[in-house]
């Protein structure tokens, strides 16, 4: 969007178009969002499958594609090590690594595109496991195949939890999962991808200044994007298929895990979730007076009686229990230490109003939140760039906004 004002643009890429999409994905990984969802600015999603999901090799085919249509200036393996003012005249120094050793440049405005989640957050009781026990995370994770043999323990609720613990259940493994307050919802319903449902609600138009707390820091909901039209997943479907549910990790001691005891919470949590979602739909269809399939069965989104339990486990001995390995799904961190500039506030994450910081020439794009909902998937990219696009525009020509 940039070029197409007549300005030069040069793209920084510390790995590969789409580095993260290849190196912090596993295997079996299909993205969540259906294929309409995932078209750049100016190149809608070219496949005949709008309803289908995309794996996370097919979107990055399409990101080359994209860079090959655009002609973009996009520099692999280069990795940007610092951003400083420039001799006080309003511009940037960009200090760069890479084979060909290290650079310089100099550029009038600079949007970081890195992203707010590309180093795993593994919290500190990971120092309290066994040596012996092998510890991966999310990014890590490739298959079960290269696991170590016996249990694992997965830990974190959320869809990379859930999914991880779908993939090692389907190949046989013993999956001890760690699990917390986390929303569901259901993949499809009354004909509709839960997706666009959001879409139709106006749920993604949600404004960053018209959430509350919670809605900024919740976790996504469970689901997944595997299968043709992908398919729902629930603490009490994992259960059934094998997976031995678990509370929040709390300590680590002498080998023994401890957890709380709030299972039984966690799955009606999800419960409520997903119901309050399809009463949002069923309203709507109700009142907008539009055609729409009736609810079909779908059996991982049944939810628990109010008098039935699922049998959980508080205290796992690893020894005892045979788990080899423990695969962090408990998010991601990044590091803006690099940015020599008072961009960041005190936990040293970006300081930004729609991406735009309170350094004259210098945005943010690509951030859960940024703007909207949406902002934190492919979805989002266009409304949040044609945004800070304007902005460069106006800063270029000398006015203000």
């Amino acid at each position: 969007m940039i070029s197409e004002l007549g300005v030069d643009v040069v793209v920084l890429e510390k790995g590969r178009i789409g580095e993260t999409w290849l190196s912090q994905r596993w295997d079996s990984f299909s993205l969540n969002t259906p294929n309409w969802m995932n078209g750049l600015p100016g190149s809608p999603y070219p496949g005949d499958d709008p309803d289908g999901f995309m794996t996370h090799t097919e979107l990055v085919d399409y990101f080359n594609e994209y860079v090959k249509e655009f002609d973009i200036d996009v520099r692999t393996g280069v990795n940007v090590t610092r951003v400083a003012p420039s001799n006080g005249d309003g511009r940037f120094v960009i200090e760069t690594d890479s084979e060909s050793g290290r650079e310089q440049l100099e550029c009038s405005q600079v949007v970081v595109a890195s992203g707010i989640a590309n180093s795993p957050h593994v919290p500190s009781v990971a120092a309290e496991f066994p040596e012996k026990i092998v510890q991966i995370s999310t990014g890590t994770y490739r298959s079960p195949e290269h696991l170590p043999e016996g249990a694992v323990l997965v830990v974190g609720g959320g869809q990379s939890g859930g999914q991880i613990v779908e993939d090692l259940l389907d190949a046989g493994r013993e999956v001890y999962f760690s699990i917390s307050n986390v929303g569901r919802v259901r993949r499809r319903y009354r004909g509709r991808d839960f997706m666009e449902w959001m879409d139709i609600l106006g749920i993604w138009d949600l404004a960053t200044s018209d959430a509350d707390a919670e809605m900024l820091t919740a976790t996504n909901p469970l689901t997944s994007g595997v299968g043709p039209r992908g398919h729902t997943i629930s603490f009490q479907q994992l259960a059934a298929d094998g997976a031995h549910l678990m509370g929040r990790l709390e300590e680590v001691e002498d080998g023994v895990v401890w957890t709380d005891d709030r299972v039984m919470g966690y799955v009606r949590f999800g419960d409520e979730f997903s119901k309050e979602l399809k009463d949002n739909i069923d309203d709507y269809i109700a009142e907008a007076g539009v055609e729409a399939e009736a609810p079909a069965d779908d059996s991982a989104d049944e939810p628990i009686a109010d008098d039935e339990d699922i049998e959980f486990v508080t205290r796992l001995d690893l020894d005892a229990s045979g788990v080899g390995a423990v695969i962090w799904c408990t998010g991601f961190t990044a590091d803006f230490s690099w940015i020599e500039l008072p961009v960041t506030d005190d936990r040293g994450m970006p300081v930004h109003d729609r991406g735009v910081s309170a350094v004259p020439g210098l945005y943010f794009i690509g951030f859960p939140w940024l703007s909207k909902r949406k902002s934190g998937v492919v979805y989002g990219i266009e409304e949040d760039a044609a945004h800070i696009a304007k902005t460069i525009a106006s800063e270029l020509a000398g006015s203000t906004h």
